[in-house]
């Protein structure tokens, strides 16, 4: 691993994106969604995804020229076609659409079809959260874990994003459907480490936490087992109907993941409730989350996001940590 100034990153990933026939301001608003991921610690949506990014433009899986378009309207409720375009720029489109919505209705929701991986799911809750909206948003993804009890993958590891404005720092959480997503497992892969906790299944069918055996396998593990199975299954049905876009089940019948659906949720709470309420509302809850002792040998308790702020300010501080295979990857594209 080695550090690598912010201004850099971007700089360099624009720079491929260019090359790569993004027009300049496409190029510069990815390169910094890229960055910003990784300076925020999720490298496996950042830097360690934008090799693969780079190909599938080339390739035509992501079509760098098309505009998300609003197909339908109904109320605080919209429908909008991403045309196979860029995944992260369509998405911070469609969430900007449902805070827009929301400003008038209290609530906002976008529901975006035929799209592409958004890489991570907490950029666009994030973004709710600075314009004062709980921010939820949600995808489906190709077939990645086995149904529980099942051995052959049928249902995404769809990450779901939550997050809620604060004045000291947003609570976000941001999970996949399965204890470890593949981005993550990748990460454990390449570090050459164990997974603190099992995340899958090996060829043989017993859990492990070899990262490299689960990737093989293809057998995930559902977070809370059955219930993160029956939570990836409604969450795709939902993405499905809302946007009016493909399942699962229909984007795993392509080569590659693409035309994916996802769900924007903005709920303006800058209109109900003043801003110094919230604060104490939340600092209350947080404190008292803060304040409760730790089990002997475990770390210190934590709210979702808390980590993510420590790990974007030292980056910010030092320079960003990236892995040095992937970095050499991307100078030479």
């Amino acid at each position: 691993m080695k550090r690598i100034p912010f201004d850099e990153i971007q700089k360099e990933l624009t720079r491929v994106l260019l090359a790569a026939g993004l027009e300049i301001s496409k190029a510069e608003r990815c390169a910094l969604i890229f960055t910003q991921n990784t300076c925020d610690g999720v490298n496996s949506h950042g830097v360690n995804r934008f090799p693969n990014f780079v190909m599938d433009v080339k390739i035509g899986t992501v079509n760098p020229h098309a505009e998300s378009e609003r197909i339908s309207s109904f109320g605080a409720i919209e429908q909008w076609d991403g045309n196979r375009g860029i995944g992260p720029l369509n998405a911070e489109k469609a969430m900007k659409r449902a805070i827009e919505l929301s400003r008038g209705n209290g609530i906002g929701c976008v529901g975006l079809r035929n799209t592409n991986h958004w890489m991570r799911a907490g950029t666009y809750g994030l973004l709710a959260a600075e314009a004062d909206c709980i921010g939820i948003c949600w995808t489906n993804t190709i077939a990645l874990m086995p149904p529980w009890g099942a051995s052959e993958k049928k249902i995404g590891n769809n990450p779901l994003a939550i997050c809620i404005p604060r004045s000291e720092g947003p609570v976000l959480l941001d999970m996949a459907m399965s204890q470890f997503s593949n981005g993550k497992l990748d990460v454990f892969r390449r570090l050459g480490r164990q997974l603190p906790e099992a995340g899958g299944y090996d060829q043989n069918g017993k859990l492990t936490t070899d990262p490299d055996l689960i990737l093989k396998s293809h057998r995930a593990l559902p977070i809370g087992y059955w219930k993160g199975s029956g939570l990836a299954i409604v969450l795709d049905l939902m993405a499905t109907l809302i946007s009016g876009g493909d399942s699962t089940k229909e984007i795993s019948q392509r080569e590659k993941e693409t035309g994916v659906s996802q769900v924007f949720l903005a709920i303006d709470i800058s209109s109900q409730v003043a801003n110094a309420d919230v604060d104490a509302k939340m600092n209350a809850i947080i404190n008292d989350l803060l304040n409760t002792p730790p089990l002997k040998g475990t770390q210190t308790i934590r709210y979702p996001g808390q980590g993510m702020s420590n790990t974007r300010r030292e980056n910010l501080e030092k320079g960003i940590l990236v892995d040095s295979a992937i970095w050499k990857t991307i100078l030479e594209l």
